[in-house]
């Protein structure tokens, strides 16, 4: 007998199931209709017609399924799996937009959506373009929505539907219950802390865009060999790969900007496998965009070109397949878990690859290869050097990413690198160098052939200006000259890094050499301005990084020598300290207060205030920061950092610990011996391990171990009872007396005690109340006397020197792209034009 299911809303989740299923028909449709119109005979567009309905009946469908998941997260439906597990009824509304890409599901939507976008534009915009063009498309989109069917087809499941429901998605005796929703569901597990910031907003819709714009020059590529228009996909494919990589760049500083406001890790990339993920296919687009930049202007290097074109949406998928079917679930905290849809992400990778290599293995006599090489003195000489470092630079991102592939099919045990900031550093810095001398000097070449003579003044002219100055900014970056600024705690006390000034000036020699083209492009050569513009950009985002990377400098240090316990290792021991409330302590040349918290939904703003004083002790700088900690059930304390800004640096700040709040629905929970308890505050619980330490104000607790052989006085203890204490230590402050003290666990007659232990000197009271074997840890209630507790932070403080050159080079660049976009949109419509004349003149 069925069971009839109270207080759930099945037509929402009914009508995003049949969009599902519509915009997938639909997309099949598109594709097979495109496909006959690209073959069959041009003067009958009536399979054009049938395509172009259907891509349209399919974009209102994927709408309709956003509208849809969207009314279920918004109105707390946690009957449905999807809304349960990636939100809560805490979320203000715009965090429970980024409930949906949270999910695998919800990133699959937003990348058709995208791709839907794109074809839409394509659609209109194509011309001629169009059939097969939206063909390559529309089989994307085919492969993309099966990823949201959630169907059975011969025993096999297709895709994960976000609107199955929650008793469909796992197995729990509740779910015997018809009224499981109104007594067990109370809430959803929610957003994952640090996922709820503006930039996780805004940052996946513009990464995901960029994905999804890679099929666009991918598709023209495929066009072209397939109907035999061999070369002239080019022109209208370079818009669409500038677009590609303005975009995904853009997506991907924006998660930098997240991980360098949001996380606390203390820097803006880690070298995280799903960071270089999205990097990988935005390293070979950038390469084919400047190939297929030469090939139009010499004609020269056109598979080069085509690869570069192909590999890069490849790559995107390859990036996919990494990020979704769980392989790096040991290797990155950003991957996404498996979801059984590991198969259909290799088909959907395979069939574009092999769709490429049989196109290109049958049309190879037809493509154009020069047998002339090209001059030393051209520029597509250079370009095309340039485009093989960065080839080579995502050769070596993907090989060391790709670790976890590598043992899973080959049984290999390949450990990958245990520091990955300074492994792929090392490997790197080199490949920028060369890409920053080579966006340099190629400037002052033309294609086909340069005079020499000109080429080497105006180089040696801005190799001289460059050293100058790389002198200055080296100085007051790598030198002393951060002591000038900032004061005595920046003394350079690192080892001495050839590399980094080799870099600097690697990075202002293009800079230099782009500005002298971009003065050219002001007085008239406008065409030029989009590529000078980008390249100055680029080379200010090198210099930024580099400095901010390897200059920033720890200025909370801890000079009491306090011991925090084993949740801080050496390093983290010595660069964060101890602030009690109200009680100033000087760093570096500020004086920091912490002066309180407020707590807003379930983050708690800690505040800290930062004085400078002048040489008169007059105030000169006075601000306060808010570092935001979460105290999660499932991820424990969740930090932010906040920083404050100014032109030359930033101050960032984060806790690292602080004091246990509890919640409202914990104060109001019934503990145990709670009527023995009225003279205490309210009991604090923590999770804690052997070597953990927690903090009060007169001292701290430092768990020792366990003891295991526990003994009760007048409590008889028989071979099938237990009885463990918890060994803790109680240090002083004043003068670091130790007092061992030893609450008790026992279980006796399956029966379930806690015997706490008193220390009247500092009022605290222990109770040892739980093992969690599991996690390997115990859960101690601690209780302490009114009067008696200080709040305090344990916090860190880094002074990022000119990282605004990073976040400012970046925004140059897409200024540069912009202007490049225009001039390519505008060729590729004059081209156009005159295409179309030539058809009206031949007919």
């Amino acid at each position: 007998m069925d069971i009839q299911y109270v207080g759930e809303h099945l037509l929402p989740g009914k009508i995003g199931q049949f969009f599902i299923v519509l915009a997938f028909g639909t997309s099949l449709l598109s594709t097979i209709a495109y496909y006959f119109q690209t073959v069959k005979d041009k003067n009958d567009t009536s399979w054009r017609q049938i395509a172009r309905w259907s891509f349209r009946v399919q974009s209102v469908a994927v709408v309709g399924i956003i509208a849809s998941l969207f009314y279920i997260i918004y109105n707390h439906y946690f009957e449905y799996n999807y809304a349960w597990a990636h939100s809560s009824k805490t979320l203000p509304v715009e965090y429970m937009i980024s409930c949906f890409w949270e999910g695998q599901e919800g990133s699959f939507l937003l990348w058709a959506f995208w791709q839907l976008v794109i074809g839409n534009i394509i659609m209109r915009t194509a011309k001629t373009w169009e059939d097969s063009v939206m063909t390559i498309i529309g089989l994307s989109q085919v492969f993309i929505l099966s990823m949201l069917l959630g169907v059975e087809v011969l025993g096999h499941r297709i895709g994960s539907s976000p609107f199955i429901l929650l008793r469909e998605a796992m197995q729990a005796p509740i779910f015997k219950d018809p009224e499981y929703l109104i007594k067990y569901i109370a809430d959803g597990k929610g957003l994952n802390p640090l996922l709820q910031n503006y930039w996780m907003v805004i940052h996946p819709p513009t990464l995901f865009f960029g994905f999804a714009s890679m099929v666009a020059p991918f598709a023209f590529a495929i066009a072209g060999l397939w109907t035999k228009r061999i070369t002239e996909w080019i022109k209208p494919a370079i818009p669409w790969a500038l677009v590609a990589v303005m975009v995904l760049g853009t997506g991907i500083i924006m998660g930098s900007f997240w991980a360098y406001e949001a996380l606390n890790f203390g820097g803006f990339w880690a070298w995280d496998p799903v960071e270089n993920a999205s990097l990988i296919p935005w390293l070979t687009m950038i390469s084919a965009v400047h190939v297929l930049v030469v090939y139009k202007n010499t004609g020269h290097s056109y598979f080069t070109a085509l690869f570069l074109t192909l590999i890069s949406y490849i790559l995107v998928l390859y990036a996919s397949f990494l990020t979704r079917s769980g392989i790096l679930g040991e290797t990155s905290v950003h991957s996404f878990t498996d979801l059984g849809m590991s198969g259909q992400l290799v088909i959907y990778v395979l069939a574009f690859l092999a769709l490429s290599i049989v196109l290109i293995v049958f049309n190879w006599k037809k493509m154009p290869f020069t047998e002339k090489e090209e001059s030393i003195y051209s520029r597509e000489f250079w370009m095309f050097i340039g485009a093989l470092v960065m080839t080579l630079s995502c050769l070596q991102i993907i090989g060391f990413t790709s670790v976890p592939v590598i043992n899973k099919l080959f049984g290999t045990d390949i450990a990958p690198p245990l520091e990955p900031v300074a492994f792929y550093n090392q490997w790197q810095m080199p490949f920028a160098v060369v890409v920053a001398i080579l966006l340099g000097f190629s400037q002052f070449m033309k294609y086909k052939k340069s005079e020499p003579v000109k080429f080497w003044i105006s180089t040696g002219v801005s190799f001289v200006m460059s050293m100058l100055i790389t002198a200055i900014v080296a100085y007051f970056t790598l030198f002393n000259g951060l002591t000038t600024i900032y004061g005595e705690g920046f003394k350079n006390t690192n080892d001495f890094n050839w590399m980094f000034l080799v870099l600097v000036f690697a990075a202002v020699f293009g800079v230099l050499a782009n500005f002298t083209v971009l003065s050219d492009a002001i007085k008239g050569k406008f065409k030029l301005t989009g590529s000078a513009i980008a390249h100055i950009g680029f080379g200010l985002m090198l210099v930024g990084a580099l400095i901010a990377a390897s200059q920033n400098k720890v200025i909370s240090i801890n000079t009491a020598g306090l011991d925090y316990g084993s949740q801080f290792d050496a390093k983290n021991k010595r660069e964060n300290i101890l602030l009690w409330k109200n009680e100033p302590m000087k760093i570096d040349k500020y004086t920091v207060t912490y002066l309180g918290d407020s707590t807003v939904g379930v983050n708690t703003y800690y505040r800290v205030n930062y004085k400078a004083f002048d040489a008169n002790n007059q105030v000169s700088e006075n601000f306060d920061l808010y570092p935001l900690g979460q105290q999660n059930p499932s991820m424990g304390l969740v930090a932010s950092p906040d920083t404050r800004h100014y032109l030359t640096h930033d101050i960032y700040t984060h806790v690292s610990s602080v004091p246990k709040k509890e919640t409202e629905e914990e104060e109001h929970k019934p503990h145990e011996g709670h009527n023995d308890d009225e003279e205490y505050e309210k009991p604090v619980t923590y999770k804690v391990g052997v070597g953990d330490t927690i903090f009060f104000d007169e001292g701290k607790v430092v768990v020792k171990g366990i003891n295991k052989n526990a003994q009760l006085k007048d409590i008889p203890l028989t071979s099938n009872d237990l009885a463990v204490g918890l060994m803790l230590d109680v240090i002083a402050n004043d003068n670091n007396e130790i007092t061992p003290v030893e609450p008790i666990y026992l279980i006796k007659n399956n029966a379930v005690f806690s015997f706490a232990k008193k220390m009247d000197e500092f009022g605290l009271k222990f109770k040892f109340v739980n093992i969690l074997p599991k996690e390997n840890k115990f859960e101690l209630v601690m209780l302490k006397k009114p009067g008696k507790q200080k709040d305090y932070v344990i916090m860190k403080a880094i002074v990022f020197p000119y990282i605004n050159l990073l976040w400012s080079g970046t925004i140059i660049m897409v200024i540069g792209f912009l202007f490049a976009i225009a001039r390519r949109v505008k060729e590729f419509r004059a081209s156009e034009k005159t295409t179309g004349k030539k058809a009206k003149q031949t007919a």
